[in-house]
């Protein structure tokens, strides 16, 4: 399966981040052919969205 894979716009140019597809695969941009996870998107832009990943 193809995906087409996004970061956040505030990473621009770094490779150490994390990448989310259109469908819910999650990956860590240091390693684009290595393993993917997948979520229910709508689940985790819920959980993103209430600041449930906020680190401070």
């Amino acid at each position: 399966m193809t995906y087409s894979w996004r970061k956040s716009s505030r990473s621009a140019d770094q490779t150490n981040c994390v990448e989310l597809a259109n469908t819910g695969a999650v990956r860590d941009s240091k390693n684009p052919t290595g393993p993917t996870i997948t979520v229910d998107l709508s689940t985790l832009l819920a959980a993103i969205k209430s600041g449930r990943f906020d680190l401070a």
